[in-house]
């Protein structure tokens, strides 16, 4: 359109808005999740969900005129849904942050302005933002945490609850197929500081039932079903018995759950193979196929183990049918699958264990060795003091045998928590506080240890702390 040269004919169009031509059948999107057959499937949602959706958040969370919402997670994300809409619906404001893995540019944005109306983050992120923050910063960043993603917690609360009791925390549990959030709990100064948080009770116009211990999910926020993908939407979308509404339909939510006594709603895990790490919804069985499709793997299996607290991560185990390389494998996943669905590591069996009905038995998969993580990379020893150190931190960070000083330690499994982790082992190492985003800058030992050198002597001190226990510290 050329402003100049049609103006006579725009200035004979009306001055009026627009008619509205959406209802509330109509979609407002499609936002697609992991698979289990391998396929990402896309959950439809429709205005009117959403809509009931956002007119709760506004009331229960407190969303005014004036406001600001920071949004710091992608828009293909749904967590983004709590952050984006109901600031902008009442008139208030939202800073698009550029993304980040370690939440540095959230960080860095609430330190810049407190106050804010809402922050809606996954715990990883909040634990992220708690161990960079002193004490005294925790109050008056936001008046409310709207917590989602994956399951939370109580320990991972304890630092709010201390030194910012005023802020609002707050649980909201919500698969994708029923608008983000459709229950939800806040937490109370009398509430246990240990054990899992529970899920609450449902929003406005939204109905929860456990049959068989598994939840399912009814009322306004019920998506029209997968997109393309007929069959798998009658599986999932089942008939809503209760409701006594004509072509009401449940969401069958593959969550195990149960009510506690106070009739609030507990989840319990899950009754397949999807997990949750650092927020991401992954099936397992998608990340097993794509290895399956490589020609030296045989048989495969991927679990999400945490077998040091707070570090859980995707580990995979592999038969080969014929010799392989670590490395190749690797490459070859992450070709295939985003960034966050690589696992961190992959074991070499010479089968899988099975069960006696023939199915893999998971629960015989044995834990990862450093030897597993090692395997089939070339081994360059560190040689300077701050390269010994260095390597001594990431290797006890990421439990395994040894590093070699060109290896990524983000390739070995390190992620952002890992590396914030690292980040305080370092400054009481070295005396020195490295940003986070270095780490991902300089992701070799002795990357780091050019940067750490070229700063101790900037700085006019020694490169490594002598006597320097790292074991002291308490994450």
């Amino acid at each position: 359109v050329c402003l100049d040269l049609h103006a006579p004919l725009i200035g004979r169009e009306s001055t009026g808005n627009p008619a509205p031509l959406a209802t509330p059948s109509n979609l407002a999107y499609v936002m697609y999740t992991s698979g289990s057959t391998g396929k990402p499937k896309g959950a439809m949602i429709v205005h009117s969900g959403l809509t009931n959706y956002l007119a709760w958040a506004i009331e229960a969370y407190g969303v005014k005129a004036g406001g600001s919402v920071p949004v710091h997670s992608s828009i293909s994300f749904d967590l983004t849904v709590t952050s984006l809409y109901p600031a902008l619906l009442v008139g208030g404001q939202v800073e698009l942050l550029p993304e980040d893995s370690g939440a540095q540019n959230l960080l860095a944005a609430l330190r810049r302005q407190g106050g804010r109306t809402l922050v809606k983050i996954t715990p990883a992120h909040l634990d992220l933002l708690r161990q960079q923050l002193r004490p005294e910063e925790a109050a008056g960043l936001t008046h409310c945490f709207v917590i989602g993603g994956e399951n939370l917690l109580a320990e991972s609360l304890r630092f709010w609850r201390e030194h910012a009791p005023s802020t609002r925390l707050i649980n909201e549990y919500g698969p994708t197929e029923t608008v983000v959030g459709c229950c939800v709990y806040e937490v109370k100064p009398g509430d246990p500081h240990h054990g899992p948080v529970a899920i609450g009770s449902p929003i406005a116009n939204t109905q929860l039932h456990v049959m068989d211990g598994e939840l399912y999910i009814g009322g306004a926020g019920v998506a029209r079903g997968y997109l393309n993908r007929p069959e798998l939407t009658i599986e999932r979308f089942v008939p809503d018995a209760f409701s006594g509404v004509p072509g009401a339909r449940l969401y069958k939510t593959g969550d195990l759950a149960r009510t506690r006594v106070d009739g609030s709603f507990e989840y319990l895990g899950r009754a397949d193979n999807q997990v949750k790490v650092r927020g991401y919804r992954i099936e397992l069985g998608e990340i097993e196929q794509v290895l399956a499709g490589h020609p030296c793997v045989g048989a495969a299996a991927v679990l999400a183990r945490e077998d040091t607290p707070g570090n859980k991560q995707l580990v995979a185990y592999v038969a080969a049918s014929r010799p392989g390389n670590v490395v190749a494998l690797y490459e070859f996943l992450k070709e295939r699958l985003p960034e966050y669905m690589v696992p961190a590591q992959i074991v070499f069996l010479d089968a899988l264990p099975l069960t006696q009905n023939g199915k893999v038995d998971r629960n015989a998969l044995p834990a990862p060795s450093g030897e597993d993580v090692a395997a089939g990379r070339e081994f360059a020893a560190p040689c300077t003091p701050t390269e010994r150190a260095l390597a001594e931190i990431w290797r006890e960070l990421l439990a395994i045998e040894r590093i070699g000083i060109h290896e990524d330690v983000f390739d070995l499994g390190a992620h952002s928590l890992l590396a914030m982790m690292a980040v305080v082992q370092i400054r009481h190492a070295f005396a020195l506080d490295v940003p986070l985003r270095n780490l991902f800058e300089y992701p070799t030992v002795a990357q780091l240890a050019e940067l750490i050198d070229s700063l101790s002597w900037a700085a006019g001190k020694p490169s490594v702390q002598a006597g320097a226990r790292r074991e002291e510290i308490t994450l």
